[in-house]
């Protein structure tokens, strides 16, 4: 319902527009202006509305650095217009709601989904890699739980990952493991998620695999290429942490 609102308000805001109403058809018309202004002002209550009453919902859960583990899982649900600043990504504005999200279809891969202000250039970014010839068989993208930032007294994360915002996706995990103690990646890197990283298998993703060129492409950074102790191959987000 309010979608539909929000169609018909900028569908009269259009046609209220200076390029119409400059228009000599449009001004020797003025019936025609003037229920288009009383709809307008009829639905403009009804939108502000329907923001009022925007949910945002989401469920999540906390690590916890002392038993390795994941703990307090619950549910959130709150007025959109409640949100708060840790619950936006500060970048790119994508938000913990799944009422921001949206479901990316590729053929033969899971259904997963992403922040719907990313949509149209990840999926336009993968589909041309698998038109390439390039092989995906899996895609993790919008997971919400608080997994970074500082710890709490409890020695919980205090701060939601990119997944959580649908900002960061995770492909082929089976061939592109996250290591650590890996400053520069050899056999002794250890592995710590996903399947073994094998340089030359095809699966396994290089600087040079359409996939990294074509998300780097996009805005978003490789986890296999990020500074410090830790490699994540499988991973992409705006920083790639």
């Amino acid at each position: 319902m309010c979608a539909e609102i929000s169609k018909m308000v900028f569908a009269t805001r259009y046609h209220l527009s200076y390029r119409f109403i400059s228009n000599w058809r449009y001004i020797n018309n003025m019936p025609v202006i003037s229920k288009a202004i009383t709809l307008y002002l009829l639905l403009a209550p009804l939108l502000s509305l329907c923001a009022e009453t925007k949910m945002c919902s989401y469920s999540t859960y906390a690590w916890n650095v002392n038993t390795k583990s994941v703990t307090n899982y619950h549910r959130v649900s709150h007025r959109y217009s409640e949100l708060q600043a840790f619950e936006r990504d500060k970048i790119t504005a994508c938000s913990v709601c799944e009422e921001d999200q949206r479901e990316l279809v590729l053929r033969g891969v899971k259904p997963f989904k992403v922040c719907k202000k990313m949509y149209r250039k990840i999926e336009s970014a993968l589909i041309n890699a698998m038109d390439s010839g390039k092989k995906i068989e899996t895609v993790v993208g919008y997971r919400v739980g608080l997994t970074r930032g500082k710890v709490d007294s409890m020695g919980n994360r205090t701060a939601f990952s990119h997944h959580s915002f649908g900002i960061a996706i995770d492909i082929n995990s089976a061939y592109n493991g996250l290591y650590d103690k890996c400053l520069k990646f050899t056999p002794a890197c250890r592995l710590r998620k996903g399947g073994r990283w094998v340089k030359g298998y095809p699966m396994s993703l290089t600087p040079s695999d359409i996939i990294v060129k074509n998300l780097k492409g996009i805005g978003l950074k490789w986890g296999g290429e990020i500074k410090g102790w830790q490699k994540d191959f499988m991973h992409f987000s705006p920083d790639g942490y």
